[in-house]
């Protein structure tokens, strides 16, 4: 596949004041500019702000090849949406007048900018967003095809509030492995499994991160705490949550279930009580199931855990799983 060309637009005031205010840190570019370059070709790089309120991060800028989009403020008039209106208006021209630009970066965290997000990719233009997790409109995110949030992004350096001292840890001792949580066992299972439902062929890896990018634009493997997505992988793939395996493509390896020894026999109970009540939240379902049959495990079956017992069902077609954002819980229901 082709690299990203990459168009990025920095809202300035509102990283460097958000780092600033927010996380007691001077703005610094590299950390973003290290991001991208893992993400494609930059060849357009913008910043906008009245730079006179930045004297000292002017030559951090440019030193780094970003052109600085003056808006001066004009007889101690404070204009608020000026550089927002000058940036989006130099996005949109860009889009249509670069067509090689393939991406668009835009570095703010305010939700006046949610049309522009959503005009770009209506023009089939890739959007990611840089903004400061605790100063970010909640609007945003969702609106981008992918969201990095500046704090948490390699280079960065918060400082860690005060605590109280620990008693000295022995030396040479190993640092605990990252164990994946439920809840992302959970999203990449079911991304899977409804990937396999819709679609022919084997499942890449990359699909699957850009299937989980698309229902969650903020994810990242890091804050589970691992350094890739494919040490992610090769963690679920250890605990037999996941299969892989390199066919083709060295790197990209296809996901899959593994094989299991059960049989849809064992998802029976399940499946006739989904049939008979229709579908139900996951947190509901289980305590259906023992009234029609009290002694009924999922341990029995080889699952550790309900979650993962109703995921290997949906994952071999027997019943549908299904986040509902309403209802804050999957729904179960009748197999497509």
């Amino acid at each position: 596949m082709d690299e990203e060309r990459i168009g990025l637009f920095i809202d300035y005031e509102n990283l460097a004041i958000g780092a600033r205010d927010d996380l007691g840190i001077q703005f610094d570019f590299r950390p973003i500019a290290d991001a991208l370059a893992e993400r494609g070709r930059v060849v357009v790089r913008r910043a906008y702000a009245d730079w006179s309120s930045f004297e000292n991060d002017r030559r951090m800028l440019v030193d780094n090849q970003v052109e600085l989009i003056e808006i001066p403020q004009r007889r101690g008039r404070v204009r608020k949406n000026a550089a927002d209106i000058k940036m989006a208006v130099d996005a949109i021209e860009l889009a249509f007048e670069r067509d090689y630009v393939t991406a668009f970066v835009i570095c703010t965290g305010d939700s006046d900018f949610t049309p522009l997000v959503q005009k770009l990719r209506e023009l089939n233009k890739r959007v990611i967003g840089v903004g400061l997790q605790a100063s970010t409109s909640a609007m945003l995110p969702p609106a981008c095809d992918e969201f990095l949030f500046y704090e948490r992004l390699g280079g960065v350096e918060v400082p860690r509030r005060r605590e109280k001292p620990k008693k000295k840890e022995p030396e040479n001792v190993e640092e605990p492995r990252p164990q994946a949580s439920e809840d992302v066992v959970a999203l990449v299972t079911t991304t899977l499994a409804g990937i396999q439902r819709s679609s022919e062929g084997p499942v890449r890896s990359s699909t699957l991160k850009r299937a989980l990018l698309r229902k969650d634009p903020t994810f990242s493997e890091a804050d589970h705490g691992f350094r890739a997505f494919g040490e992610l992988l090769r963690h679920l793939a250890a605990n037999s949550i996941i299969e892989l395996s390199e066919e083709g493509s060295r790197g990209d390896p296809v996901v899959d279930f593994p094989e299991s020894d059960g049989d849809v026999k064992d998802f029976a109970l399940l499946v006739e009580v989904v049939q008979k009540n229709g579908p139900q939240a996951l947190s509901g379902l289980k305590d259906l199931m023992r009234k029609r049959q009290s002694d009924f495990n999922e341990r029995r079956f080889g699952y550790s855990g309900f979650l993962r017992y109703v995921q290997a069902a949906s994952a071999r077609g027997v019943v549908g799983l299904e986040w509902d954002d309403e209802a804050g819980d999957y729904v179960v229901s009748k197999a497509d």
